[in-house]
C-alpha cells in the first residue's frame, strides 16, 4: 500500500506539461552521502510513517445487502512524510543556469505542483489506493514538517541541501470485515417490575411483543422497491425501500399471513412468530 503511494506521487510529478519535471527522474532513495544520480534528479525520501490520531475513529460501518450485514473496523489512518530534494546534473538539458539555482527551479516547480492538490486527484492514485475513500489528503511544505534538518542530514553523512516536506495520509485496513446475518426480529417486553430496585419483570404482567424484517426480492432474486406488505390479521403494514428490506410490527405470538402486494402481484405466505429460521420473513414473489 505504501509501495502504491510513492508510485502515486510519482505520476503526479511524472504528468506531461510539468515543464522540467517531467524530464528528471523520480527516486525514493536515502539522500546519503553515496548518493550521486547521474541524470537530473527528484528524490522523495519516505522518512516518517506515524497513525493520524485526529483521524481515528472507533465507529463501526454496516453495509446490508442480501439479508446480511457486512461489520468494519473503521481503517487506521496513517500519515506518510516524504523530504523532497532536487539533484540537477550538469549537461541534462540545464542550459547555462547554476546547478544550485536549477536546483530551486525544480523545487520551486515541485512546491508549485503539489500545492494545488489538498487532496489527491483519483486519476493520479495507483493500485490499492485506486478506490479509497475518503480522498486522501496531501499536505505540501507543512510547518511541522522535518524538526531539525542539521540532524537528519548529520545522520545522512550528507552536506545539508534545500527540501520540502509532503505528507499523505491513507487509510488502511487492518481488520477483515466479519459478515452477520440481519436482525429479522426484535423482542420488546411489558409489565411491572418485580420491585422499583429490580428490572425483572413479574411473570404475571409480562406481555412480549416482536418486531419483524425481512427483504422481499422478485423472481431474478432482485429487491423490489415499493412493495406493500401487510400482515392480514391486524392490517399492520410497511413499504419496502431500495434494497427490499421491510419492517414491521407490533405481533405478539402466534401464526399469521404476510402480504405482499407489487404492482398486479399479491403474494400471500403463512409465518410464525418468533420465527423459525434466519429465512422466514423473506418473501420470494413469483
Amino acid at each position: 500500500m505504501i509501495d502504491d503511494l510513492s508510485k502515486t506521487l510519482r505520476a503526479i510529478l511524472s504528468q506531461p506539461g510539468t515543464l522540467g519535471l517531467e524530464a528528471s527522474q523520480i527516486v525514493f532513495d536515502p539522500p546519503t552521502d553515496q548518493f550521486d544520480p547521474g541524470d537530473t534528479t527528484v528524490d522523495l525520501f519516505l522518512y516518517d510513517i506515524r497513525e493520524d490520531a485526529e483521524l481515528r475513529s472507533n465507529e463501526l460501518e454496516y453495509e446490508r445487502a442480501n439479508g446480511t450485514v457486512t461489520i468494519r473496523q473503521p481503517p487506521l489512518r496513517v500519515a506518510c512524510s516524504y523530504l523532497v530534494t532536487a539533484w540537477p546534473v550538469a549537461g541534462n538539458g540545464n542550459g547555462g543556469d547554476e546547478l544550485s539555482l536549477q536546483e530551486h527551479k525544480l523545487l520551486g516547480q515541485i512546491l508549485q505542483l503539489l500545492s494545488q492538490y489538498p487532496t489527491i486527484p483519483s486519476q493520479f492514485l495507483q493500485g490499492s489506493l485506486a478506490n479509497q475513500e475518503p480522498p486522501l489528503p496531501m499536505v505540501t511544505a507543512r510547518a511541522d514538517g522535518l524538526q531539525n534538518p542539521a540532524e537528519f542530514w548529520t545522520a545522512m553523512s550528507n552536506q545539508m541541501r534545500a527540501s520540502l516536506t509532503i505528507t499523505l495520509t491513507i487509510a488502511v485496513d487492518v481488520f477483515e470485515p466479519e459478515e452477520a446475518p440481519g436482525v429479522i426480529a426484535s423482542q420488546i417486553s411489558f409489565g411491572e417490575r418485580t420491585s422499583p430496585d429490580e428490572e425483572t419483570i413479574s411473570t404475571a404482567t409480562l406481555e412480549e411483543f416482536f418486531r419483524i424484517g425481512g427483504v422481499v426480492t422478485d423472481s431474478n432474486d432482485d429487491p423490489v422497491e415499493g412493495a406493500t406488505v401487510t400482515i392480514t390479521e391486524n392490517n399492520l403494514s410497511a413499504e419496502t425501500d431500495s434494497q427490499g428490506r421491510y419492517r414491521i410490527g407490533l405481533l405478539s405470538t402466534g401464526n399469521y399471513t404476510l402480504q405482499v402486494v407489487s404492482g398486479i402481484i399479491t403474494h400471500n405466505v403463512n409465518i410464525s412468530v418468533p420465527p423459525s429460521d434466519l429465512d422466514e420473513y423473506n418473501v420470494k414473489l413469483p
